[in-house]
């Protein structure tokens, strides 16, 4: 049986991707280790996938709301935490070095986490990247300025990862291009959402969402009573964003008279520790960790901070949404839910009120027809790329494991 493993870090939306590609992994005959932090263990291990701690036992989702509250300014937002989670790559390098012994292929993820091991151990590789922006556009002529740019960008972004290789003794790379495999990097976004880059090397490819088909799960009889007693609600799931520091009542009762003003039912994920001493009108009840697979069929629309996935659940259940994107990478999402017409137009988070709230849920209300339609359209072609196995059938192909 062939072994392979994979590592990231940060969040459940950074985490879920590759849970999903594992089971498949496994499901054909792969023995595979999926490493990050010790908080997900539970969540990796109830999957049925051989889970190995990586780095700190912290509570990421909490130290992400430390930081996400320090600044409101999205790039630095992302920066900072692309540099904290950085951090802990680099001290856990020996933990991921040893896990990857004896493997014959490491998966590394869009973190890049594992590439200087795998390489120093001489191990194949191949990618995985999540977000577009990331993927260097080598086909496309160069002039001296795009060059210049590209060079001092490509130079930062190596900055972490050549810190890590100077403990091994490896050249400095000059972009982080250069760790990238050569023979595929997996891209799990649908071709029908993201046209394809031509200026892409051929090993880039667009898969197709993953997740999984059959995921059963049973409400508890409070959410179940709630679905049961009236119209379709709205469903917040800010993710990670609605972690919070310290209580955030101001935001939540945005969000709450809004729906309250817009005469709609409501579900909210998160805000646990403002929830804590808040009470919800009749209307409204607020749950923990249920599935979106199931959660999401059971709303009228979400209002979301368009992570990874939680932006591709909205499409693969066929629901519209109001994008709330708080950091850079989720403006990125939920620009492309507004341009195939999924999505109105994002919310900025720092311009969050309940005024623009309300306006967003009557701009859904208005043009939710179409929106639903088109989410649904989707859904099917989502479906019928099978994304996850197709990724599987890519990684036999290009590795012959």
């Amino acid at each position: 049986m062939k072994k392979i493993a994979m590592f990231t870090m940060g969040t459940r939306g950074d985490i879920q991707p590759y849970i999903f590609l594992s089971k498949e992994l496994i499901k054909n005959g792969y023995d595979v280790t999926l490493g990050s932090h010790p908080c997900w263990r539970k969540l990796v291990e109830d999957s049925g996938i051989h889970f190995e701690p990586v780095g700190p036992d912290i509570d990421i989702e909490k130290e992400a709301a430390v930081i996400r509250g320090k600044v409101s300014n999205p790039a630095l937002s992302m920066l900072r935490m692309m540099n904290f989670v950085f951090k802990i790559i680099k001290n856990s390098t020996s933990e991921i070095y040893r896990v990857c012994r004896g493997k014959d292929l490491i998966v590394v993820s869009h973190s890049q986490m594992g590439a200087t091991e795998a390489e120093m151990l001489r191990i194949p590789t191949v990618n995985v990247t999540l977000q577009k922006e990331m993927i260097a556009e080598k086909l496309k002529p160069q002039t001296f300025w795009n060059k210049l740019t590209g060079a001092i960008i490509g130079s930062q972004v190596a900055k972490p990862y050549n810190k890590i290789r100077a403990l091994y003794g490896l050249k400095p790379i000059k972009s982080s291009d250069e760790i990238i495999s050569r023979k595929l990097n997996l891209i799990p976004i649908s071709k029908h959402v993201l046209e394809r880059n031509p200026y892409w090397e051929k090993h880039h490819v667009l898969t197709g969402y993953w997740y999984e088909k059959e995921e059963s799960y049973t409400p508890d009889e409070k959410l179940a009573g709630f679905l049961a007693g009236g119209e379709k609600p709205i469903i917040l799931a800010l993710g990670a964003m609605s972690f919070e520091d310290k209580s955030e009542k101001k935001k939540l009762d945005m969000f709450v008279n809004a729906f309250k003003k817009s005469g709609h039912r409501a579900i909210i994920q998160g805000f646990q520790k403002t929830l804590s001493d808040y009470e919800l009108p009749e209307t409204m009840i607020s749950c923990g960790s249920v599935p979106h697979s199931f959660l999401f069929k059971q709303c009228l629309f979400v209002i979301h901070h368009c992570g990874f996935g939680t932006a591709a659940a909205t499409m693969i259940y066929g629901v519209p949404s109001i994008p709330v994107p708080h950091a850079l990478d989720q403006t990125g999402f939920a620009m492309q839910l507004y341009n195939i017409n999924v999505a109105v137009k994002p919310l900025k988070s720092k311009d969050l009120s309940e005024d623009s709230i309300y306006k967003a849920i009557m701009n859904m209300k208005s043009e939710y027809e179409e929106k639903k339609r088109n989410a649904e359209l989707i859904s099917e072609k989502i479906k019928e790329e099978g994304g996850v196995e197709e990724a599987v059938r890519l990684i036999k192909k290009a590795t012959g494991i």
